[in-house]
């Protein structure tokens, strides 16, 4: 066995109140970073203060870990600085310590291809490890054995180091936000409605995105990465999109910018969601939010994940939502009934479709025209000169046109969204000023 496969070896753990510990998506989520899992210990009981799992059962985690070779336990809860330190001093020398907070940072930095989005992991990253800091500090003074186990290696300006970096990222984080505040509003001023696809990760969010597309757009970051590949990646794999992209598509007369965003995950620790808050700026200032959802899931997992989403959306969204049950090519009709039923106080009238399959995606169309703010009409009347043919090209290029008539005069009706209403009637005045 080599030292390479032998780092990836990994043991599972995880400490339920009450039932039964379901490690289905922890071991995904190892999967997901790369590790082999050997084993798992589980236990059922109150949290233990000092070890989380109770003595014994570290115990057994420990024979476990000697018995499969492994140097990484996994644990799906959020271990406390000195529960991490105490296990570690349980386990065979050199075995990591990680929980379930620790993967997803592990995962967020395989992931993350954008400065932006790099820049989120480091945070989330800092802001995991001040606090185990804190306790190295307060080990290293009580003067405990050296190597402080699963927290790491001790540093003395560590501390404060850490807190200066959260500072500096904050202050970059904000500037590329300013940035792409700007980049919103010229897309809003260019004619474009913004649509946000926001729900949990896995549930098809980068497929719909491919389906509703007709070309490439621009990624959020594109001047700040120029080798991102722009793609929307559609696979079975958690947190395939921590970068936004951005695609644009034909909506009924509209012409709109659909963005896909870092999906949520349940039980994220406050620190966690704030780092990558930025992220959701595009749900946050959308147009219009298409909630997707994975239908084939448990009423109860589907109700879970649509409070925690509406919770974080509502805090500072203000753009109407349209849940989207998606996957309904994996139940069939009668189950999606069931379910529309069920969740009809989360998700009132929800579009269901397949976007694996394209099923159903007409219909979101016109319900995304239906939701998005309403065009209004315009007839302008224009002098016949060579900038009103320009003026004439740019409407077609930012509005919906219905008639143009040629005479002396130019008249020339469409519709468009308010802002291009007002450029084309700030346009128009100077034509005619400069004609008078």
């Amino acid at each position: 066995m080599t030292a390479t496969h032998t780092t990836k070896r990994a043991v599972i753990a995880k400490r339920v109140d009450s039932g039964t510990a379901d490690t289905t998506e922890i071991r995904d989520l190892a999967r997901a970073a790369g590790y082999d899992v050997v084993g798992e210990v589980t236990q059922t009981r109150t949290e233990d203060p000092a070890y989380h799992l109770g003595e014994g059962k570290v115990t057994r985690l420990s024979n476990a870990v000697a018995r499969e070779g492994a140097a990484v336990v996994i644990f799906d809860n959020q271990l406390g600085p000195y529960q991490t330190y105490n296990i570690g001093n349980e386990l065979p020398e050199r075995v990591r310590v990680i929980d379930r907070f620790r993967l997803i940072l592990e995962i967020f930095g395989q992931r993350a291809r954008t400065r932006k989005a790099q820049l989120q992991v480091e945070l989330a990253e800092l802001r995991y490890e001040l606090p185990r800091a804190e306790a190295k500090a307060s080990l290293a003074k009580r003067d405990e054995r050296p190597g402080f186990m699963g927290l790491g290696e001790y540093d003395e300006s560590r501390e404060e180091d850490i807190k200066k970096q959260i500072s500096n990222i904050r202050d970059e984080l904000e500037s590329i936000e300013e940035t792409e505040r700007h980049r919103r509003e010229q897309r809003r001023e260019s004619g474009f409605d913004l649509v946000a696809l926001a729900g949990y990760t896995n549930a098809g969010k980068s497929t719909l995105l491919r389906r509703l597309a007709d070309d490439l757009d621009v990624d959020e970051n594109d001047d700040l990465h120029p080798d991102l590949d722009t793609t929307a990646e559609s696979e079975d794999r958690l947190f395939t999109t921590l970068g936004t992209t951005t695609r644009r598509a034909e909506v009924g007369k509209r012409e709109v910018l659909v963005t896909d965003t870092v999906g949520f995950i349940q039980d994220l620790p406050h620190w966690l969601v704030e780092s990558f808050k930025s992220t959701l700026g595009s749900v946050y200032h959308a147009d219009l939010v298409l909630l997707v959802v994975d239908v084939s899931e448990s009423v109860e997992e589907i109700r879970e994940k649509l409070v925690t989403s509406h919770d974080t959306l509502y805090e500072r969204n203000e753009a109407p939502i349209v849940t989207v049950l998606n996957k309904t090519d994996m139940v069939d009709d009668e189950e999606v009934r069931r379910k529309r039923d069920a969740l009809s106080s989360l998700a009132p009238n929800p579009v269901a479709v397949s976007a694996e399959q394209g099923l159903n995606i007409d219909d979101l169309a016109e319900r995304i025209d239906h939701e998005l703010p309403d065009y209004e009409r315009e007839r302008l009347v224009l002098p016949m000169t060579d900038d009103t043919m320009s003026l004439v090209s740019w409407i077609h290029d930012h509005a919906s046109v219905e008639t143009v008539d040629y005479g002396d005069q130019v008249v020339i009706e469409f519709e468009a969204r308010p802002a291009i209403i007002e450029q084309s009637r700030a346009k128009a005045g100077d034509l005619v000023g400069a004609s008078a």
